[in-house]
């Protein structure tokens, strides 16, 4: 009885409301309001130096935290592991994306390579693994970004004391900001790049050029460096090999060369690249930006790691020091008084949160990039918003984990960045052996090698990046089996077209008789009297009526683990035998779209007869669901049904 009662005012207001949230969160603005720095397609362009800030908010933020690290992870012998680091920089990593480059104008990045290069289930697998790596790449640039942008707000002398009690609770409060701004819209990121990172290299110089005149001024410092260096480590020989095995430790400063080419479509390139299916000159700029970036960034790394190596006492780069996660900030407080610290700190704060959007709008390109095309994502993955909300919501958990420590996520963070950087390097060096050019695939070879040895040390020394990668691997393809299997019945044409052969059968037909049969047909053999066995078979079996003409429809095997295709179905005369032929992964989904273009077309619902497939259904289920076959009728009729809900305007489905 209850139950029964009408809905009240209050009912109606509730049910109102959740209707305009769900449209509002549901709402695709991946093209309006987020404008995000990967966008792929994008109404202005802008010069690579401008561009290269917007990397760079990634990259160059790095600083307000790497040269604590370097020196907590090699001690005194951090200017010489910052070194190694800029070598594998300048001679690894920067060869390595200038190549990427070439292929990724797009913006799809060196993932999008090895998709290329590897076909079938075995890429798309290899595509989701490193999706999970490049999540927790994104994922940990965030938290860790938003949490040494908390250190830097605790230990600032003007910041209250009980600041310094709460840095959980400051870092979520840093990571919702991040997400409103998402939830909000996302424009003139590239303005506001620019000016971040114009501001904050302006500091750092003034901080390293300060730092360094003193280092000039006390000539002991130097030479306390040395007498220190040498008590612990015997000979130069055993400090470069040192400095080797602490160089995975020190790979944070390798971050940003994967933003660097996602954002390829926002360079602006030369008039003559309109309408080429090659950009030169967004290409000549990209790399123009990744190598500027390159040198710029290698150049405070070595400065940056002298000055504080020199300058600060090892013990306060110690969790709980006053240099951990700060050294830079230390130094800026130390020799430029508090007031420049405080302007250096709020730069960094600034930048480094910033960081985290650039993470934000890398990750709401880069999924629905790859898994909705390939059927592995919800619907709603298209929209941004709920991506926002479940990723904010991450960085929350992530945070938690790690109780806002800068140090303790370091490690998964240098998992992620030297994953992608290893499968770039393991892309450009099969690109170029199927290119036939020996001497790069040696060169880009052993740049391989390093990288491979390096993740795998890091991954030995700090398997928390593993870890962290694993769960978003495991939840990454669990969702996408499930939505691939949710979505087997929908249309996955983006586009169908029938050649002017095949419109000539289908109009022909509809003009003379009123009705399009077709029949269903594995392609085989293709003579004359396969064609003729085949039609008298389902005329006499189907009853199809000896004055009606018919033609047969061909699906031929294509890559069956991609989900959405572009069609094109050819008129052929074989033996005077109308044939329609397709080429497609998807053989009743396919079969679905063009009955439904062919009735579009021709006006009339057009007829399909197949014969019963042997098999058991399981099987047939599991085969349609990864190979693209399997029980043909009835899926076809399935998809039919879920895309035309009108009887009267659903092709019919006849089996024998």
């Amino acid at each position: 009885m209850w139950a029964a009662a009408a809905r009240t005012p209050y009912d109606q207001r509730v049910t109102a409301t959740d209707a305009r949230i769900r449209r509002w969160m549901l709402q695709d603005d991946s093209g309006a309001d987020h404008q995000g720095p990967h966008q792929v397609e994008v109404e202005k362009t802008h010069p690579w130096w401008r561009v290269m800030c917007l990397t760079g908010v990634d990259y160059f933020s790095t600083l307000g935290y790497q040269p604590a690290i370097a020196a907590l992870a090699a001690g005194l012998l951090s200017p010489i592991a910052t070194i190694v680091l800029v070598l594998v920089t300048l001679f690894g990593a920067l060869p390595v994306y200038r190549r990427v480059a070439q292929d990724s104008f797009r913006g799809a990045g060196s993932i999008m390579m090895l998709e290329k290069l590897l076909p079938w289930w075995a890429g798309k697998l290899l595509v989701l693994v490193l999706l999970g790596f490049a999540v927790t790449d994104f994922m940990i640039t965030m938290t860790l970004s938003a949490a040494d942008a908390t250190a830097h707000i605790a230990e600032n002398p003007f910041t209250p004391h009980w600041f310094t009690e709460i840095p959980v609770p400051i870092t979520l409060v840093l990571l919702l900001l991040l997400g409103i701004v998402f939830l909000r819209g996302f424009k003139e990121a590239i303005g506001i790049a620019t000016g971040l990172v114009a501001v904050f290299l302006v500091l750092n110089a003034v901080v390293v050029v300060v730092a360094l005149a003193h280092v000039a001024e006390r000539p002991t410092v130097a030479s306390d460096w040395w007498s220190g260096l040498t008590a612990q480590h015997s000979s130069p020989l055993a400090m470069v090999g040192i400095a080797l095995l602490v160089f995975p430790k020190l790979a944070l400063g390798l971050s940003g060369f994967e933003t660097g080419v996602a954002v390829m479509p926002q360079v602006r390139g030369d008039a003559a690249d309109e309408g080429q299916p090659r950009p030169l000159g967004r290409i000549r700029g990209t790399q123009r930006l990744l190598t500027v970036a390159a040198v710029i960034m290698s150049t405070f790394l070595i400065t940056s790691s002298i000055a504080t190596t020199f300058l600060i006492p090892q013990h306060e780069f110690q969790p709980g020091g006053q240099a951990n996660g700060r050294a830079l900030a230390f130094l800026a407080h130390e020799y430029l008084g508090p007031a420049f610290g405080t302007v250096y700190d709020v730069s960094t704060v600034a930048i480094l949160w910033f960081a985290g959007a650039s993470a934000m709008a890398g990750l709401l390109n880069l999924v629905p990039r790859f898994l909705p095309r390939y059927g592995m994502a919800p619907q709603w993955a298209r929209a941004t918003r709920p991506l926002v909300v479940i990723f904010t919501l991450i960085a929350f958990v992530i945070t938690l984990i790690f109780q806002a420590s800068v140090d303790a996520q370091g490690g998964a963070y240098a998992t992620g960045v030297l994953v992608l950087i290893t499968s770039a390097a393991v892309a450009v060096t099969l690109s170029a052996r199927r290119r036939q050019q020996r001497k790069r695939t040696v060169a880009y070879a052993v740049i391989a090698v390093v990288f491979i040895y390096t993740t795998i040390a890091n991954v030995i020394e700090r398997p928390d990046g593993v870890r962290i990668a694993a769960v978003f691997i495991v939840a990454i393809v669990v969702v996408s089996l499930v939505s691939r299997v949710r979505r087997s019945f929908e249309l996955r044409a983006s586009s169908i077209e029938l050649d002017a052969t095949a419109r000539q059968f289908v109009e022909a037909d509809a003009d003379q008789f009123s009705s399009v049969c077709i029949i269903a047909n594995e392609p085989g053999a293709g003579t004359a009297a396969a064609y003729r066995a085949k039609g008298r078979e389902e005329r006499r079996d189907s009853g199809i009526p000896a004055r009606v003409p018919t033609m047969f429809l061909e699906v031929l095997p294509a890559d069956s683990s991609d989900f959405e295709e572009d069609l094109v179905v050819e008129g052929h005369v074989v033996a005077g035998h109308r044939v329609l032929r397709v080429r497609s992964g998807n053989v009743p989904n396919t079969i679905a779209s063009t009955l439904l273009a062919i009735r579009d077309i021709a006006g009339v619902v057009p007829s399909i007869y197949f014969e019963w497939n042997e098999g058991s259904p399981i099987r047939n289920a599991i085969r349609f669901v990864f190979t693209g076959v399997g029980d043909v009728a009835p899926v076809t009729r399935e998809v039919l049904r879920e895309a035309e809900p009108e009887v009267s305007r659903r092709p019919s489905v006849h089996v024998s």
